[in-house]
């Protein structure tokens, strides 16, 4: 990936097009969003992809990520908490939590990040 500095902002051409990122929401998307962006959506790719492999069927998922930061140095975020509602599911809570766990260990990002940011999941079935 190739970023160009632009007054307010760096830019990099994807795939799916151009992507602004800026430490002021007026110019891009915020580092610290994409990370977290980047966190629940690879959680719940992982997770849909286990349990369409599991055959457990559902309607949709969506995501509530809270995020905590450091009041302290860099405002690091320190603490990310995953919440999934599952809708129209025939699943059981032991077999999603089962595949929550799974998840954790499948998913690139948390993988990536774990060791540096307090990282948790909770659910709700509907």
């Amino acid at each position: 990936m190739d970023f160009h500095m632009k007054e307010h902002s760096f830019t990099t051409d994807l795939e799916f097009g151009q992507l602004e990122v800026s430490g002021n929401e007026e110019y891009g998307f915020r580092p610290y969003q994409l990370l977290v962006s980047a966190t629940a959506v690879c959680s719940g790719g992982v997770l849909k992809r286990i349990l369409r492999k599991q055959r457990i069927t559902f309607e949709d998922i969506r995501i509530h990520a809270d995020v905590k930061k450091s009041e302290h140095g860099a405002n690091e975020i320190t603490d990310i908490h995953l919440h999934f509602t599952i809708a129209g599911t025939d699943a059981s809570e032991e077999k999603v939590k089962k595949a929550l766990e799974i998840t954790r260990k499948n998913c690139t990002i948390v993988q990536s990040i774990k060791d540096s940011i307090n990282i948790t999941e909770s659910f709700e079935l509907q």
